[in-house]
C-alpha cells in the first residue's frame, strides 16, 4: 500500500525548526484528513501538525521534547490508492525522488560555481587559500586592560558552535594578552560549571534572549513621570464594556504618536522612516517568556472597539495560538508591569521598534490640592518610556510622555 509522510511544516517565513510538545496519535491508530497528530512549539506559538489524508499511522519518528527542522519526516501513514488519488498527496516514494532530484540539482549548481576549487587537467584540485594581509600592524589587543576585547577566529568558531555571544564571555576571567578570553579559558569555565544544576532553555526563552541582545545594540534611554488614575478609574466604572488601564494607555499612546509620528520612526541611513499605520503591540506574559501581539490602527478604534480584540489576543497568546501575522508590524509596544505589583521598571523596546511605554501599579498617595489647600488621597502610577536615542532625544521623549499623561486625564476623549 502507498505510504504518505507527515512532515514538519513551514510554520512561518522566519521559522526554521519547531519542538514536538505532544504526540496525539499512537502507532496503529487510524487518522482522517486534517486531523492533528501532534502539537509543536515554535518561539512564538504552539500549533498542530495535521495529516494530509486519511490512513493508519504506520511509523512515528518524532519524540516529545525534541526539535526538528522544517521538512523533517515526523511519521508515516499507510493509505489506500483511492485516498492518494482523491487528495493528490505525494507518496513517500515520490517525495524521496523529488528531494533527491533537488539535491542533485543543487550539487550541480555548486559544482559549476565552486570558487574553492580550480580546474586542473581532467579534474579538480583544491585551490590555495588567498593570502590575507593585515591592514593594521602591531598588537592585536590593547595592553593593560581586562576582558574579551578581541576574539580570535578560533574562539569565534567555538562560540558559533555553542551559540554563544560576546556578552556570554563576561563572566570569564581571561588569561590571554590584555586579559583576552582564550579558548582554553572558555573550556575551563565550561568544565567548572559542568556539575551545576541546569535546564534546557525553551524556544520562547531563546527567542526573548535573542531579541533583547539585538535591541541592546542601540543607544537606549528611559524617561519617566507619574500619572493620576482617578479620572480614568471613574470613567471605567461607568462603562458597560470595561477596558483595563492597559487599553487606556494603548489608546493614548497611539493618539500621541499620531500627532508627532517621527518619534516612532526608525533610522535608515540619513532618513527617519515614519510609521504608515499606528499599530501598537501589547506585551503579554506567558509561560517562560513574553509575547507581543499587535493591535492594528489603534488611533481609529475606540476603547469599546478595542476590548474584544484585546481580550482575544491575550487569550490566544496565553494558549500559544497566535499566528505570525498577529505579531508583525508593530511600531511601538505597551507593557503593564503593574499587574505584577511592580511600581516602576525600565522596559526594552523590540529590535524593530523605537519606543516602549510601561506603566506600574497604581498607588494611593497624598497629593496637594490647591483648591482645598490640603493634601488629599489620589491614585497614581509611574509611566516609563524607553526609546532609541538615535531617533528621539530626551526632550522629544519627555514631550510625548507629557502628551500621553494629558490624554489620560481626559479619558472620555479616548
Amino acid at each position: 500500500m502507498p505510504r504518505v509522510a507527515i512532515v514538519m511544516p513551514q510554520l512561518g517565513e522566519s521559522i526554521a525548526e519547531a519542538t514536538v510538545v505532544r504526540l496525539m496519535v499512537g502507532v496503529g491508530s487510524p487518522v482522517i484528513t486534517d486531523q492533528e497528530v501532534m502539537e509543536v512549539e515554535t518561539n512564538k506559538a504552539t500549533m498542530g501538525v495535521t495529516a494530509l489524508c486519511s490512513g493508519v499511522l504506520e511509523e512515528l519518528r518524532a519524540e516529545e521534547g525534541v526539535s526538528y527542522a522544517v521538512g523533517t519526516i515526523l511519521g508515516i501513514l499507510e493509505v489506500t490508492e483511492e485516498e492518494v488519488a482523491r487528495t493528490g498527496v505525494d507518496t513517500l516514494e515520490s517525495l524521496e525522488k523529488k528531494r533527491q532530484q533537488e539535491a542533485n540539482d543543487e550539487q550541480s549548481v555548486k559544482g559549476e560555481q565552486n570558487l574553492h576549487f580550480a580546474v586542473d587537467g581532467d579534474g579538480y584540485e583544491e585551490a590555495a587559500p588567498p593570502e590575507i594581509v593585515p591592514s593594521v600592524r602591531g598588537l592585536s589587543v590593547p595592553t593593560g586592560t581586562m576582558g574579551a576585547h578581541y576574539i580570535s577566529p578560533r574562539m569565534r568558531a567555538r562560540m558559533d558552535e555553542m551559540g554563544l555571544r560576546e556578552a556570554d564571555l563576561s563572566a570569564i576571567v581571561g588569561t590571554g594578552a590584555g586579559g583576552r578570553v582564550t579558548v582554553d579559558d572558555l573550556e575551563r569555565f565550561l568544565d567548572y560549571i559542568q556539575t551545576w544544576p541546569s535546564s534546557n532553555a525553551s524556544p520562547m526563552r531563546l527567542a526573548v534572549a535573542d531579541a533583547m541582545r539585538r535591541s541592546w545594540t542601540r543607544p537606549l534611554a528611559t524617561v519617566g513621570t507619574s500619572v493620576g488614575l482617578d479620572k480614568l478609574l471613574v470613567h471605567r466604572r461607568n462603562q458597560i464594556k470595561k477596558a483595563g488601564p492597559t487599553l487606556y494607555l494603548l489608546r493614548a499612546f497611539a493618539l500621541a504618536i499620531k500627532e508627532q509620528p517621527e518619534v516612532a520612526g526608525f533610522l535608515i541611513g540619513a532618513k527617519v522612516v515614519h510609521p504608515r499605520s499606528f499599530d501598537i503591540g501589547v506585551a503579554v506574559a506567558v509561560e517562560d517568556g513574553v509575547l507581543v501581539p499587535v493591535i492594528r490602527q489603534v488611533d481609529q478604534k475606540s476603547l469599546v472597539d478595542l476590548v474584544q480584540e484585546y481580550d482575544d489576543l491575550v487569550d490566544r497568546s496565553r494558549r500559544r495560538r497566535l499566528t505570525e501575522a498577529d505579531t508583525k508590524g508593530g511600531i511601538a509596544t505597551v507593557t503593564n508591569f503593574g499587574t505584577f505589583g511592580l511600581t516602576w521598571g525600565t522596559p526594552i523596546p523590540l529590535p524593530n521598534e523605537t519606543l516602549i511605554l510601561g506603566i506600574g501599579a497604581g498607588v494611593k498617595k497624598p497629593v496637594w490640592s490647591e483648591t482645598l489647600s490640603a493634601f488629599v488621597p489620589a491614585t497614581e502610577a509611574d509611566l516609563e518610556m524607553t526609546f532609541d536615542h538615535r531617533v528621539v532625544d530626551g526632550g522629544g521623549a519627555g514631550l510625548l510622555l507629557r502628551r500621553i499623561v494629558a490624554l489620560l486625564q481626559e479619558p472620555e476623549t479616548l
